[in-house]
């Protein structure tokens, strides 16, 4: 990026680097912008373990840095003389370890953290370089040397994978949202290189070294060097774990680790200091030593009172709630809730396939199922009563509340889809639904009642996530919009219809005593002070946490906190999953896309050449639809570009065009375009209600689309090709989704809850009164081989079933087999998250790319003392 030189600074008589950016990289933006950013990156910084930046100017149109001048040699030179000693490695990891807690506390996160990049000077103290830079760079070119290879800087474009092949974390590698705990993990590797004199990772190319990282293990330092010490090992081992979750959680945590093995450079228990001297001298040492420990337990002693006075609330205490064997939460973004008075957290949770509500006693080792839970996808949080004696939850398209000392489940009211309740001390319950405005009840149960209204002027689609603030008649609630600038926190009230927005652009948010709201910001938990009284932010955001688990289509995080200061949250950031290709063993085949957020597949008909998929926005939560070209290995186009977001893509049976669903206007509607991307979109059906198209007839004639209706919930809908009329087709008083016409045209399967949990059946087609269950328990997203011959559908454990069928008439059904278990995000919404081949021996399955269902909930008790940090 520049030329650097030595230069004498004449003011202070000192020699000084200098950083030029040349003139002709200063007319290219792009290289500037870059220069700046390094800059304001490196200027930030004052430690003495960090590189320090004199003075910035400009010479000649062009800008240039002033550093302090190093002597000595880089890290990468003394490691080319062997391994160090091991008090010697501990010794420069905790002086990298200190200036990384400098730079993480500005928010700045190295990303390139390497051998490289230290310098050691001739009075022995490192310095950390180039923070930034890994951000900043431009990719090495034509690099021969293998040793090269393997520290390669890989592409910096956005979105692509950021680092050098040998020292990147697994979730730069996957190029995932990259925090601190990456520059953790590269700290890791440069122990393990500095004790063991090669690297943790090594392979035959750069390909081989990252794929390495993801999925094997270091050897034991003990191979290459017996005199390292156990627990030091044990140290870089926990800076090197895949999850982030699990490794150390900031920097200052591995320098005091480190610092406490100071002693402990070998394998041996006694310090050198002391086996050098000549045992006959020795022992006024130990005379010592019986002294000091004499002396500590006195003072121990004598602290115990002061000690039992200190209240222990003053202090931050944090644990983790471990889970059951066998027990998985439940659903991308965990579903928890922690109990008003703090004792108490209840969560959502799988054992054997099976949904249950748990509680876990804070004063307890070991949770208890409440109740099964009749859940098909992500599960909706739970919620308590304002005196901690019951819990609502939802199960089966109906609100409930069971009682948290045990007890049967008492129902309450129908709510389809739904998204959220909380509870005030007069008794009134306020919940969300998926595709409407909030409702209220009454805790003894009746017909809940609207208590806010869409506004069409503002493209809402849905107000979800209440959150009752201390007077019992404000609430905070959710909203999602077609226009991504009205998306956020808003304030709502039982006496008023009127809203208003307090928070844009973020997830949900909860009211915290003693003056607080918490809300998240992607996967960054924030703390704001908050006047309840006056209903307004009075002072600056806080973070208090960092990847926390998070769901931005469903606008929600995983955490909860009482009213007296425990907080509990589930980390693993946003969502993320990936459409991959399996056989029908279940043997991954290959991958459509980078991981992110996708859903709704579509295979084009005909010659399967393209997929068509909703793609989500990170930073705004919304979708559009892409078109993947298999036939050139997976170039990707965008397809639709409104803010307002697009979903649900329907190929038509020529393969020509596509339908798709949009509140662009303000209405739910069903557009139409070319599939080749050109010409006008159309509008083919304006209303009110919310619309997914499912599918499309082979003949052309209709398309089955899913409505959306207070009264009659998810219905089935037919709109003919010719008039573009619209007709009920499948409308009762249960949700009917999912509608896939069998090849023939003769046939219609689709998912149904009147069984009182989702499954799937089929009918004729038009109806005449015939019908038959395929699947035998929970079942969603049926798919039919293209030639008729079998039926496909997820089971609620996420397995994909299938089931052999013969197209009558008579029509005749086989007994549902397991082909392989998936990890799809969600089993029953709108959303599609398969395809298959024409074959039936290939699937696409949109896939989560981590298993985070066994991971820990977090807990804080006094969380307001993070504030302080």
């Amino acid at each position: 990026m520049g030329e650097v030189y030595l230069a004498r600074d004449p003011k202070i008589n000192r020699d000084v680097a200098i950083k030029v950016l040349p003139p002709t990289f200063s007319s290219d933006l792009e290289r500037l912008r870059r220069f700046e950013l390094e800059v304001q990156a490196a200027g930030q910084l004052n430690h003495p373990n960090i590189l320090a930046v004199y003075d910035v100017q400009m010479h000649d149109g062009s800008p240039y840095i002033v550093f302090e001048l190093l002597e000595g040699e880089t890290l990468r030179q003394r490691l080319h003389r062997g391994p160090l000693p091991a008090r010697k490695a501990i010794d420069y990891g905790v002086q990298i370890a200190r200036g990384l807690t400098a730079a993480h506390e500005k928010g700045i996160v190295h990303r390139d953290l390497k051998p490289d990049n230290l310098f050691i000077t001739q009075d022995d103290r490192v310095k950390i370089l180039d923070f930034g830079l890994a951000q900043l760079s431009e990719p090495v070119h034509n690099v021969e040397e293998q040793t090269d290879v393997l520290t390669r800087r890989m592409n910096t474009d956005p979105g692509a994978v950021m680092g050098t092949a040998g020292y990147m974390a697994p979730e730069q590698i996957r190029a995932q949202r990259v925090d601190h705990r990456a520059d953790i993990f590269s700290l890791g590797l440069i122990l393990y290189e500095m004790l063991s004199g090669h690297r943790a990772f090594h392979g035959d190319s750069a390909v081989e070294t990252l794929n390495a990282i993801l999925k094997e293990d270091p050897p034991q330092l003990s191979e290459s060097n017996d005199q390292v010490n156990p627990a030091l090992e044990r140290v870089v081992l926990h800076c090197l774990e895949k999850n982030p979750g699990q490794r150390f959680q900031s920097a200052g945590d591995v320098a005091f680790a480190l610092d406490s093995l100071s002693g402990l450079s070998s394998n041996r228990t006694i310090p050198d200091a002391f086996s050098e001297a000549p045992r006959q001298k020795s022992w006024w040492r130990w005379v010592i030593a019986a002294a000091l420990l004499i002396g500590l337990i006195m003072t121990m002693f004598l602290a115990v009172p002061y000690l039992i006075r200190t209240p222990r609330e003053e202090g931050l205490i944090r644990f983790s709630v471990l889970l059951p064997q066998n027990v998985t939460i439940s659903g991308t973004t965990p579903a928890l809730a922690v109990s008003p008075d703090g004792r108490h957290i209840a969560f959502i949770a799988a054992q054997e396939g099976q949904n249950l509500l748990w509680l876990r006693p804070l004063d307890s080792f070991t949770p208890k199922p409440l109740t099964a839970l009749e859940i098909s996808g992500s599960p909706t949080p739970p919620f308590w009563s304002p005196d901690s004696r019951f819990i609502g939850f939802f199960a089966g398209g109906k609100l409930k509340k069971i009682e948290a000392s045990g007890g049967p489940p008492q129902i309450l009211c129908d709510i389809p889809g739904p998204r959220g309740g909380t509870w005030n001390r007069d008794g009134v319950i306020v919940v969300g639904t998926t595709a409407g405005a909030l409702s209220r009840v009454s805790q003894a149960g009746g017909q809940p009642t609207p208590v806010t209204t869409l506004d069409q002027s503002r493209f809402e689609t849905s107000h979800r996530w209440p959150n009752f603030l201390p007077d019992g008649r404000h609430f905070l609630f959710f909203v999602r919009s077609g226009k991504v600038e009205n998306t956020g926190v808003y304030i709502g009230s039982l006496d008023s219809k009127e809203t208003r927005q307090l928070l844009p652009n973020v997830l949900s948010a909860v009211y915290a005593p003693p003056g607080f709201l918490l809300f998240l910001r992607n996967e960054t938990l924030m703390a704001q002070p908050f006047d309840p009284n006056a209903l307004r932010l009075t002072g600056e955001q806080v973070p208090i946490g960092e990847q926390v688990a998070f769901n931005s289509g469903l606008g929600r995080g995983s955490f909860s906190v009482s009213q007296n200061g425990v907080l509990a949250f589930r980390t693993g950031g946003g969502q993320i999953d990936q459409p991959l290709w399996f056989d029908r063993t279940g043997k991954q085949m290959g991958s459509l896309a980078e991981p992110g957020v996708f859903f709704n597949l579509a295979l084009s008909p005909i010659d399967e050449k393209q997929i068509a998929v909703d793609r989500t926005d990170p930073q705004t939560g919304t979708n559009d639809i892409w078109l993947y070209d298999l036939s050139r290995d997976g170039v990707s186009s965008r397809f639709t570009t409104d803010p307002a977001g697009d979903s649900a893509p329907l190929w038509s049976p020529d393969a020509k065009r596509i339908v798709w669903t949009s509140y662009r206007t303000g209405n739910w509607s069903l557009y139409e375009k070319a599939a080749s991307g050109g010409g006008s979109e159309e509008v083919i059906l304006a209303s009110p209600e919310e619309k997914v198209p499912d599918d499309w007839s082979s003949d052309a004639q209709f398309i089955v689309y899913e409505s959306f209706s207070s009264k009659t919930k998810w219905d089935l809908w037919l709109l003919r090709a010719s008039d573009r009329n619209a007709s009920p087709l499948l409308q009762s008083e249960f949700n009917e989704r999912q509608a896939q016409l069998s090849p023939d045209g003769k046939y219609i399967a689709y998912t149904s809850d009147k069984s009182g949990s989702a499954a799937v059946y089929v009918q004729t087609f038009p109806f005449s009164g015939s019908e038959w269950r395929i699947s035998t328990g929970v079942g969603a997203q049926p798919r039919w081989r293209k030639d008729g011959r079998e039926l496909f559908y997820i089971a609620a454990d996420s397995k994909l079933m299938v089931v052999d069928v013969k197209l009558g008439p008579p029509f005749q059904v086989g007994v549902p087999k397991l082909l392989f278990e998936t990890r799809v995000p969600t089993i029953i919404d709108f959303r599609n998250h398969y395809v298959v081949a024409a074959d039936g021996k290939r699937f696409l399955i949109n896939t989560i790319t981590e298993a985070r269902g066994s991971t820990p909930i977090d807990v804080v008790k006094n969380w307001t003392a993070l504030l302080k940090r």
